[in-house]
C-alpha cells in the first residue's frame, strides 16, 4: 500500500462542501455507519494479521473523511512538528474525545512510528480491540496509579527505545473541559526519563460527543469545528515543572482562543 497523507502544508483545513438536508438531519446516524465500517474493515485486516502502518493510517483518514461527508470542519495547525522530527518523543495532549485517537495516527504515522497509551477496556472492545492491539499500545487498568506510572515509565521508555513515539493523555478520563488540576505530569517524566523531547497538543474534539449511555457514541455535532495544534518539542531540563507548566498553558491558551473564536 502506498504511504497517504492528508497534506504536506503545514496546516490543513477542510474544504468547503455542502450536504444534503438528510445528512444535515442525521449526522450521527451516517457518520456511525461510516466508522462501522472503517472498523470492520480494520478489523478484518488485523485478523488477517495485514494490518500494516500504511493500513493505519488509510483508517485514520478514513475517519477524517467520514466526519468531513456529514458537514464536519478541520481545523489543523503546525503539522511540520511531527513531520521535522529528528528522534522520538512523547505528545502529550487534553483529551476531549474517542476522535483524536482516531485522528491523530494520521497527522503523525506518515512521518514517525508512533503508539499510545490506553486504558485496558480499549484493547476489549469488539472489532476495535484488534486494531488497538496491532498498535502495540501501552495499557493501563487506571485502579492502581501507581502500578501504571511503573508500567508507562517501563514500556514507554521501551517504546522510545525502540524508536516509537508515544501519544499519552494525562487527564484521568475524556472531558469537553480542560482541568489542569487533572492533568498529570506523566508525559514529562516519560520524556524525561527517556531523554526525548516533549511536544504539546491542543485538542478540541467535541464535534465528536461524549455518549451518556455508551461512552464513545455521544451526539455528532458537525457545526463544532474539530481543532488541533502541536507545540514545539520541548527538551525536559531539571525536574520538569518549568516544561509541565508551558504544556498546560499552551494548552489552555489555544483552548481560550478557539473557545473565543466559535462562540
Amino acid at each position: 500500500m502506498t504511504m497517504s497523507y492528508l497534506t504536506t502544508q503545514n496546516a490543513y483545513y477542510s474544504p468547503d462542501r455542502s450536504v444534503s438536508w438528510f445528512t444535515r438531519r442525521n449526522p450521527a446516524l451516517l457518520f456511525y455507519a461510516k466508522i462501522a465500517m472503517i472498523i470492520w474493515k480494520a478489523s478484518r485486516l488485523c485478523v488477517k494479521g495485514v494490518y500494516t502502518d500504511e493500513s493505519w493510517i488509510q483508517s485514520s483518514l478514513d475517519t477524517l473523511r467520514a466526519l468531513e461527508a456529514v458537514g464536519g470542519r478541520f481545523d489543523l495547525q503546525n503539522l511540520a512538528v511531527p513531520r521535522e522530527l529528528e528522534s522520538p518523543c512523547v505528545f502529550v495532549g487534553n483529551h476531549m474525545s474517542i476522535l483524536e485517537t482516531f485522528v491523530l495516527s494520521c497527522l503523525i504515522q506518515p512521518h514517525r512510528d508512533v503508539t499510545f497509551i490506553v486504558k485496558e477496556s480499549l484493547i476489549n472492545y469488539p472489532f476495535f480491540k484488534h486494531v488497538m492491539r496491532s498498535r502495540n499500545p501501552i495499557v493501563v487498568g487506571r485502579d492502581d496509579p501507581r502500578q501504571d506510572l511503573r508500567t508507562v515509565l517501563r514500556e514507554g521508555q521501551n517504546r522510545l527505545n525502540a524508536d516509537i513515539s508515544v501519544i499519552i493523555f494525562p487527564q484521568t478520563t475524556r472531558s469537553s473541559k480542560f482541568d489542569h488540576k487533572k492533568f498529570n505530569s506523566l508525559g514529562v517524566k516519560l520524556a524525561k526519563r527517556s531523554e526525548v523531547p516533549v511536544i504539546p497538543v491542543a485538542l478540541k474534539t467535541d464535534a465528536w460527543g461524549i455518549g451518556r449511555r455508551f461512552k464513545d457514541v455521544g451526539k455528532i455535532q458537525p457545526a463544532k469545528p474539530v481543532r488541533i495544534c502541536f507545540g514545539e518539542p520541548l527538551q525536559i531540563t531539571g525536574s520538569g515543572k518549568e516544561e509541565q507548566k508551558v504544556i498546560v498553558d499552551f494548552i489552555t491558551s489555544k483552548l481560550d482562543a478557539w473557545q473565543k473564536r466559535d462562540v
